[in-house]
């Protein structure tokens, strides 16, 4: 579209503080402008932290109490800062939607899914119960969930992570808004689902000259769906232009090592540059570096002890089905691995495929239908509950949501010292709050974390406290259920640098559970495939991505996002 067109939102010189108490204010974003055309999707990128979520959550106004804005918000010409409560709902999910990144925050848990989708279609659009039903399944099947009509009577928690989020991304687009701002939507999302959201917003797009204002820390993602960039950092636009411009010709320092620092499917560098040394080697040399350190992963010892061994598990649901019957659900089939000591086995495939469940299942946290899982010799799934507490220190698991496995009661110290408590680590509370603050840095955050609570954290940074507190108990063995998927790029390198230090110091053996193959690729050794419950293909992390031997790993593979192309394509 023309440059000169007048834009739908227009952000000039905007400003966000934080009242803390004691007169003191935390200043969040400084200065922020830019502008939001007409079907024109523009992209707020940045680390955790940066403002680029306070930036968005500013248009209409979605932000805590104590915070203060300045500047100018215009949405068709029409000042927002001064508008009241009474009109910015007449526009919210109207007119401006959101998408929020956590799904299991916004949906309700006690309303089934079709009641909430129902919801702002008879609020907004004065449809009636049958038409906002029927409509509803509708947009169930045009976010890719498959059985719609079946799903509308269930529940969120009925639901994987992965389809909450579409759920949630149906919500939004159910009155059809001229603005979608979506924050991080497709973070928790397997690729092949990504890439059918990205699609979905994209011909949405098309069709009603929707507008989109995508924040994303995935530039590869950014590169496919973005018209124009804004590069945030600590509050204030470090670069903005054109997505070829951004992604081609860089300016700024820390646009460059944005770029560079995602780990690449093409090697397994020993280490993950971030953002700082990136800057850093910019100023001697000129140019981004490439996102590893330059030297390869040392090979695994292929004779090490094994420490656990699954065997034929597998694990059943049964589904109320109609009034008084049931069904069989098979979640996982028949899965068996070896894992060794210092070893990584990646486990992939899409939502709903078994991963989680699997995981879940061999510590024990959900009941096996049968099957064993061996450690130290003895068979987990045969404990008693005495026996099992004690083996529980030495196997350990990182959840996918941050928000939900942190206590909100808790000070970020009381989280970390709570487990070292229990299981007796440390000569006393001195030795052990030294431990929990080495921790804290490891994982990337300050010793002024300590004091805090959960809320005042962002997304990645909870999920850094989630694995300091993990690895307080010093585990054998970790399962991480997409451990980093919340986290920025560079965060995201300090974390997995943190876990092959760990691996390599200690010995540990990891179950690394993810959608995102470039960071399977830099971190396993070995690689599970898991489609419907089942391993379809099972090998080495690089025979795997270089040769897939099955049809469904080459569909992963084929919709990993490939960043910006000059020629519009996709691959």
């Amino acid at each position: 579209m023309s440059a000169a067109a007048a834009p739908l939102l227009s952000i000039q010189d905007l400003c966000v503080a934080f009242r803390m108490g004691q007169g003191r204010r935390a200043a969040a974003v400084q200065g922020v402008s830019f502008d939001v055309p007409e079907n024109t999707t523009v992209a707020l990128v940045g680390e955790s932290g940066s403002g680029k979520s306070v930036t968005a959550m500013s248009v209409l106004n979605l932000l805590p109490e104590n915070a203060e804005r300045s500047g100018r918000i215009r949405w068709q010409g029409r000042e927002l800062l001064q508008a009241s409560l009474r009109e910015l709902q007449a526009l919210r999910g109207k007119e401006i939607a959101c998408v929020f990144q956590d799904p299991m925050s916004s949906l309700n848990p006690v309303f089934t899914v079709g009641r909430q989708l129902a919801e702002p279609l008879r609020k907004h659009l004065g449809l009636s119960a049958r038409q906002a039903a029927r409509r509803a399944g509708e947009l169930l099947a045009e976010v890719g969930i498959p059985e719609p009509t079946r799903r509308l009577a269930g529940y969120p928690h009925e639901l994987s992570g992965g389809q909450q989020q579409r759920v949630m991304i149906a919500m939004a687009l159910a009155c059809e808004p001229r603005l979608l701002i979506a924050d991080e939507p497709t973070t928790a999302l397997d690729v092949t689902i990504q890439r059918q959201i990205i699609e979905l917003l994209a011909r949405l797009k098309a069709e009603h000259r929707m507008s989109l204002l995508f924040i994303s820390h995935d530039l590869a993602l950014v590169g496919e769906i973005a018209d124009r960039v804004v590069v945030m950092r600590h509050g204030q636009v470090r670069e903005e232009g054109a997505a070829a411009q951004i992604f081609e010709q860089p300016q700024d320092a820390y646009t460059k090592a944005l770029l560079a620092c995602r780990p690449s499917l093409r090697g397994n560098p020993r280490r993950l540059m971030v953002i700082d040394e990136h800057i850093a080697a910019q100023g001697v040399t000129g140019a981004a570096g490439p996102a590893g350190d330059g030297t390869a992963a040392a090979a695994k010892d292929p004779d090490a002890p094994v420490v656990l061994e699954v065997r034929s598990l597998a694990k059943s649901f049964r589904l109320r089905q109609g009034l008084f019957g049931r069904r069989e659900f098979k979640a996982v089939q028949d899965v068996s691995f070896r894992l060794r000591r210092g070893h990584t086995l990646g486990v992939v495939g899409e939502s709903g495929s078994g991963k989680t469940t699997m995981g879940l299942t061999l510590l024990r946290l959900h009941e096996p239908t049968r099957g064993e899982v061996i450690f130290d010799g003895r068979n987990l799934l045969a404990l008693s509950d005495r026996e099992r507490l004690a083996m529980r220190r030495r196997i350990q698991i990182v959840f996918q949501n941050p928000y939900a496995s942190l206590n909100p009661r808790f000070t970020i110290g009381q989280t970390l010292l709570e487990p070292m408590t229990i299981h007796g680590i440390g000569a006393g509370t001195a030795e052990r709050e030294q431990r929990a603050r080495a921790l804290l840095q490891k994982v990337g955050l300050d010793g002024r974390a300590f004091g805090k609570y959960p809320h005042e954290f962002s997304g990645g940074q909870r999920q850094r406290v989630a694995i300091a507190r993990c690895l307080t108990l010093e585990p054998e063995v970790l399962v991480l259920d997409e451990a980093v998927s919340a986290l920025d790029v560079s965060v995201q390198a300090q974390v997995l640098n943190l876990l092959k230090d760990l691996q390599d110091e200690l010995g540990l053996a990891y179950v690394f559970i993810s959608h995102d193959l470039a960071v399977v690729r830099f971190i396993s050794d070995e690689v599970l495939v898991m489609k419907d419950g089942v391993v379809v293909e099972q090998a080495s992390a690089a025979q795997i991505l270089a040769a897939p031997q099955q049809a469904y790993t080459r569909g992963l593979l084929a919709a990993i996002p490939r960043g910006y192309r000059a020629d519009g394509a996709t691959t």
